[in-house]
């Protein structure tokens, strides 16, 4: 689906979404939460990356870059289709507010389990046909990844580098002999990603025949206990056992004012070129399957990125390396056409980097709440934008609209207030109007500023690795007025179609 040109939307990710089994998913109220945009005016919907989450939720350090999160899968299409038919709830039900991974990723991983000896049982020979059918499509990553995962459940959650030598370097004879092993186990990885695709598909289909579009998220880098770095980790910066020699991270910056210590393996950007980077033409192939059009995190890190010594405890012991620049782009080009790319430029942001974001044509982002520490010459300021920028209020990385005012100098406060014009009452709004007034084609806020919530609602805070990625709302939070004034805000800056403008002011 390709977006108007100048659109709007609303950055959730689909486990802050509300439903009865302790997280969002892909089921009716992501479905309900469409309707709810393409009746507020809103052609786009923006998520996290959508990748298996880490124990703490992150879908920054993910096992894979390219599976779906299985805590996506919505259960109740597979009670419709029989094969899950017992669904018992904790006593008192899941908690409405937050997401508890800890105690909700075993429950739905049983769950699924559950379904997929359902479907052995119980499947229909089309239904098999289809898995098999999609399976094979997938052929590029599936097998790695099921493997993986099989093998990680066959060691009891240790990391790859920890198995047994045969299995950790991949020799033939013992990958064969635990396909063999583990067949069931593969099965049933396999089965969740089918079914992980398949609601997906099914959503983005509805989304789009409502005039709204699915923005996706792709993180730069994976995570060392990945099913990538096991399968390739010739692609990596490893050692002699097959431990990092350095790690991802940043230097300070407004978002870290410590630097931030990822952990993440550096790509061998030299090894990755050799056959014209063909692991990331296979990634973003994916990426633009799952979405319309998705954001690339930590573009900067493409221009040079931030390594840290494995063995440093300090981010602030990094140094800038040289990353691939426009030749990864170009491959990509080559290989895809054109990309529908969104690039997250924030950050530490030198010559370079802005060079390969002009080289490469994509849209850029400007946070709001970054942009009244200094003076009207803050690039940040809607009328510094350029067309081909997408305006944020905030990002999942920020505070919201309403914690960033409460903790706001007097300063920034004052000339907020003053080029809005807004104040603590209507704070949220006034941000969300500049960054649609401007001339960026793409203004998006993170639902929290849409319903004008406090720092304790937030998503993210970036250097902390507790008490993140676990807020939902629910429909109560919301009624009926952040809708009809979003939708207002929208038709009246070209974003929306003016008629539902009409039938707002009409009562």
């Amino acid at each position: 689906m390709k977006l108007p040109e100048r659109a709007a939307g609303v950055l959730l990710h689909p486990t802050s979404l509300p439903g009865p089994h302790g997280l969002g998913d892909l089921g009716p109220s992501a479905y309900h939460f469409v309707d709810w945009l393409q009746s507020a005016g809103q052609s786009l919907w923006q998520w996290l990356p959508t990748t298996p989450p880490d124990a703490t939720g992150s879908p920054y350090q993910s096992p894979s870059a390219f599976a779906g999160s299985p805590l996506l899968v919505a259960l109740e299409p597979l009670i419709e289709r029989g094969w899950l038919t017992e669904l018992a709830l904790p006593e008192g039900g899941w908690p409405k507010d937050r997401a508890q991974f800890d105690a909700v990723a075993p429950w739905r991983l049983a769950a699924l389990r559950r379904a997929a000896a359902g479907f052995a049982e119980r499947a229909t020979a089309a239904e098999r046909a289809e898995l098999a059918a999609w399976a094979a499509t997938q052929r590029r990553w599936l097998d790695d990844y099921a493997l993986f995962m099989a093998l990680q459940t066959d060691h009891e959650g240790a990391p790859w580098w920890d198995w047994p030598q045969p299995l950790r370097r991949r020799d033939a004879l013992a990958l064969s002999a635990a396909r063999k092993q583990l067949a069931d186990e593969i099965a049933f990885w396999t089965f969740v990603q089918w079914c992980f695709d398949t609601q997906l598909a099914a959503l983005k289909a509805y989304a789009n025949a409502r005039g709204v579009a699915l923005m996706g998220d792709l993180p730069i880098f994976v995570a060392h206990h990945s099913a990538d770095c096991w399968a390739r980790p010739d692609l990596y910066h490893l050692d002699a056992n097959d431990l990092p020699t350095s790690v991802a991270g940043a230097p300070p910056d407004p978002l870290g004012p410590e630097g931030q210590h990822w952990g993440n393996p550096h790509y061998h950007w030299a090894r990755m070129a050799e056959d014209g980077y063909a692991w990331w033409i296979e990634r973003v192939r994916r990426a633009m399957e799952l979405a319309d059009l998705f954001r690339i995190d930590h573009f900067r890190g493409f221009a040079a990125y931030w390594a840290i010594p494995a063995d440093a405890e300090k981010a602030t012991e990094g140094a800038w390396q040289p990353g691939p620049g426009l030749a990864l782009f170009e491959a990509l080009r080559a290989a895809l056409g054109e990309l529908p790319i969104v690039a997250e430029d924030l950050g530490v942001i030198t010559p370079d980097v802005a060079q390969l974001l002009a080289d490469c044509g994509y849209p850029g982002m400007r946070v709001l709440l970054f942009a009244f520490g200094g003076d009207a010459t803050h690039d940040y300021l809607p009328h510094r934008y350029v067309a081909n920028t997408v305006a944020y209020t905030g990002t999942h990385d920020t505070d919201t609209v309403r914690g960033w005012w409460n903790a706001a100098s007097p300063a920034e406060r004052r000339f907020a207030a003053s080029y809005l014009p807004a104040s603590g009452y209507d704070i949220h709004w006034g941000l969300i109007r500049a960054a649609s007034n401007s001339v960026a084609r793409l203004a998006v806020a993170p639902l929290q500023d849409v319903l004008g919530l406090g720092s304790e609602h937030r998503m993210n805070v970036p250097g902390t690795s507790t008490g993140n990625w676990g807020w939902r709302f629910d429909w109560s939070m919301v009624g009926p007025e952040p809708g009809r004034v979003l939708g207002l805000i929208s038709a009246a800056s070209g974003r929306a179609s003016f008629a539902l403008l009409e039938r707002a002011l009409a009562g």
